[in-house]
């Protein structure tokens, strides 16, 4: 047996999706991280021993403009180019690829740690020391830094340690939930485990063993969705143990869900109800898939109130939009729904006084783990959201070290240090501006080659008989004068249209009315008509436009898509069975879904010129969608002429790095394991081909940076020497299928300021 000490700045335990984002967020800062993980490989519940989808606050396209930017966001966007088949081997490959990347990140995969040296009374808790075993190897690891992270999941090291926690769930009274219990009880969400089939071409029989249980003597067959050609994450509801301990009973509960999906499988392809002769197993989990054990207590404590209220923190952090998803306590086995679900009208945001342990000092806690009810739990336990708390973790957690002080005082003395780091990195605070003041950028005149000023939607695709209400949303900046509609008429009849603000900038449904327009139209195909619709909101934001159903009216869909242009269905019907997922429909993020077409508007054009698109934006301190599309977009592109976006100074500026983020359509859904596929493997909206340019003394224009075939969204550029130059241009050649020319944010630092 080896004995080592190893001596990182920082620790984190768990390589799951949140861990992952911890390491990497601290590494990039300049910090030295142990990154230990019990598993062979990284990824936690969505790596290729549990392959749970990972989903966030889109939540399958349910929340608009809500997918995750800075670390999580690079993974989705290089799964959906590398991985397009959602192949769970290849999704653990780009997240180890990811850490191995990191110079300053050392992996110690196979490393369970049980062992924890913590001092202090418990209210002041420090941990000086957690040692693991690596399995395979006989090494015996002690990992002594100055900050920790608990990414485990189940909070193993913050147990050990003495931190504060709750297991199960709070009585309604404790804080006041409506979906709370009466009385407090140790319940919690069970475990799952899943399973894939494919078809094997030709007959295969299946004899079953001898514990796989009869489900036909259970209510799964009535209360439960079973096809065929299903597999993966659709059997999410194979769900057990949220009556028993999920860790202490973590062996008995594997066995019963191996029982449940050896017995599903024989009631497929023996029962006779199925066309399966073809089918076979193609791989079962063995680790069961936990949702739910510790949540450690911080300075606060996230819960329902402040999920559904949408409750603006002054030390936002991270963001979610999962709904609040809760399952009954006897899982599969249950007579209820396999999950209930209370919706926000948008996203959440979470606090760092969350993510940080409330009695142990130099504990940080990213995933499951939080600072939450067990009824916020119910969203912010989502992987991508654990993964975007993990980057904000990571990203206190090396400043903390940096500066030399705890969690709490990193709140209480540099809340905007750590907020505009976040930002600097891609990480998104929705609704928080960046300020940073070391950026060139800020004090730039900002001009364009061109810049688009109105919306025409022109290009029509199939129509949409208007048998139910629609909507499209649209950016109003500062005012609309009016808007036209691409439409057929079967017969005279009078169009109603209304026009909706939408409360808070960062919701995409309809709150206030505020124009209501009746419009008659004539027998005609292929007609325009205009809807006389004004409105000079107080401020830019957008405007919900609602078309009340016409059983004479058809209208067409576009054949383009536009930044900043929505659609919607109002439907009334659950889009799931309710036997599986129970969502009230009078929610308004429910009632209005874009039903996958959100790349299919419908046509129409605005009356009036807008500056929703204006250069500026790409330095206004907002980097994805905020009450407008916040980018700068130019009119089309032609062929062989780039379009450009130009930082002019008063004097010459010294230039050592570049930051460009270019548009990847945060609306649209990924998911890693692909619960739906795109129909391009990188975003059409980002910029394939550019260069930047420096004027020189002489007034020519010098080409210092050139880049073909990009695909990420945000792109760094540190220049081998710095230059110096009173004005930078950055030519965009060619995007990757889209007419227009975008950008969202153009940063720009002196040596040795970044």
């Amino acid at each position: 047996m080896k004995h080592e000490l190893v001596k990182p700045d920082i620790t984190v335990i768990g390589g799951g999706l949140a861990g992952v984002c911890a390491a990497i967020s601290a590494a990039r800062l300049g910090q030295q991280v142990a990154l230990v993980q019990n598993r062979p490989v990284l990824g936690g519940n969505s790596s290729s021993e549990v392959r749970v989808w990972v989903c966030g606050a889109t939540a399958h396209g349910i929340n608009r403009y809500a997918r995750e930017t800075g670390i999580m966001g690079e993974l989705f966007v290089e799964n959906q180019y590398r991985n397009p088949e959602g192949n769970p081997y290849l999704w653990d490959l780009i997240i180890l690829e990811a850490v191995r990347t990191e110079s300053n990140i050392s992996l110690y995969l196979n490393t369970d740690v049980h062992e924890v040296e913590a001092t202090g009374d418990g209210d002041e808790r420090m941990i000086t020391s957690v040692t693991g075993w690596m399995m395979g190897s006989e090494r015996k690891i002690r990992f002594e830094s100055q900050i920790y992270l608990d990414c485990t999941g189940d909070g193993l090291v913050g147990f050990l340690a003495g931190a504060k926690f709750a297991l199960g769930r709070e009585a309604r009274s404790e804080y006041g939930e409506e979906w709370a219990p009466e009385v407090a009880d140790e319940i919690t969400l069970g475990s799952t485990l899943l399973f894939y089939t494919k078809d094997a071409g030709a007959p295969v029989r299946y004899i079953p063993p001898s514990f796989a249980k009869d489900i036909t003597q259970t209510s799964i067959p009535i209360r439960r969705v079973i096809r065929s050609g299903d597999s993966g994450c659709h059997y999410w509801w194979i769900e057990w143990g949220g009556e028993h301990d999920t860790v202490h009973d973590n062996e008995l509960i594997r066995d019963e869900l191996w029982s449940v999906i050896y017995g599903i499988w024989d009631y497929i392809k023996n029962s006779g109800k199925f066309d399966a002769d073809n089918m076979t197993l193609e791989w079962i989990g063995s680790l069961p898939g936990k949702r739910e054990y510790r949540r450690f207590t911080g300075d606060y404590v996230l819960t329902q109130n402040d999920i559904i209220s949408q409750r603006e923190f002054p030390d936002a952090v991270a963001f979610g939009g999962w709904s609040i998803d809760l399952h009954p306590p006897q899982g599969m086995y249950a007579e209820a729904s396999g999950s209930k679900h209370m919706h926000a009208d948008g996203v959440y945001h979470v606090p760092f006084r969350s993510l940080y342990s409330a009695n142990v000092r130099n504990m940080l806690m990213a995933g499951r783990d939080i600072s939450a009810s067990h009824v916020a739990f119910g969203t912010t336990r989502v992987m991508a959201t654990c993964a975007v708390i993990g980057e904000a973790a990571g990203t206190g957690a090396a400043l903390c070290a940096a500066m030399g002080v705890s969690p709490r005082e990193l709140y209480a003395r540099h809340l905007a240090v750590l907020q505009q780091t976040l930002l600097r990195q891609d990480a998104s605070i929705i609704g928080v501006r960046s300020h940073d003041e070391l950026d060139l950028a800020r004090r730039a005149k900002v001009t364009a080659s061109s810049t688009l000023t109105g919306i025409a939607l022109e290009q029509p695709g199939e129509t949409y008989p208007l048998g139910t209400d629609v909507a499209l949303l649209l950016p109003v900046h500062p005012v609309l004068s009016g808007l036209e509609l691409l439409l057929d008429a079967s017969s005279d009849t009078a169009l109603t249209v209304e026009l909706w603000d939408t409360g808070r900038k960062e919701n995409y449904v309809p709150h206030s009315l505020q124009v209501t327009a009746n419009v008659n139209v004539t027998t005609g195909t292929a007609q325009w008509v205009k809807l006389p619709l004004e409105w000079r909101p107080e401020e830019p934001q957008n405007a919900f436009i609602i078309i009340r159903s016409n059983k004479a009216v058809s209208l067409y869909h576009s054949t383009e898509a536009h930044s900043g242009v929505l659609i919607f269905f109002k439907t009334e019907e659950n889009h799931v069975s309710k036997n599986l997922e129970d969502h009230a429909t009078d929610q308004p993020v429910v009632l209005w879904s874009m039903q996958g077409l959100a790349r299919q508007p419908f046509c129409c054009r605005t009356l009036s010129e807008t500056t929703a698109y204006s250069p500026e934006n790409t330095v206004n301190g907002y980097h994805r969608p905020y009450g407008g599309p916040q980018q700068w977009m130019s009119q089309p592109m032609q062929s062989g002429q780039p379009e450009w976006v130009q930082l002019t100074w008063e004097e010459p500026q010294s230039l050592a790095e570049l930051h460009l983020t270019f548009n990847d359509d945060v609306n649209e859904d990924l998911v890693n394991l692909h619960h739906h596929h795109t129909t391009f493997r990188v975003m059409p909206e980002l910029v394939r081909n550019y260069r930047v340019e420096m004027l020189s003394q002489s007034g020519e224009w010098l080409e210092i940076i050139s880049a073909a075939e990009n695909r990420k969204r945000k792109v760094i550029h540190t220049l081998d020497t710095p230059v110096y130059s009173q004005a930078l241009r950055v030519n965009m050649d060619a995007t990757n299928g889209s007419k227009y020319a975008e950008l969202i944010e153009i940063r720009a630092y002196g040596e040795g300021t970044r």
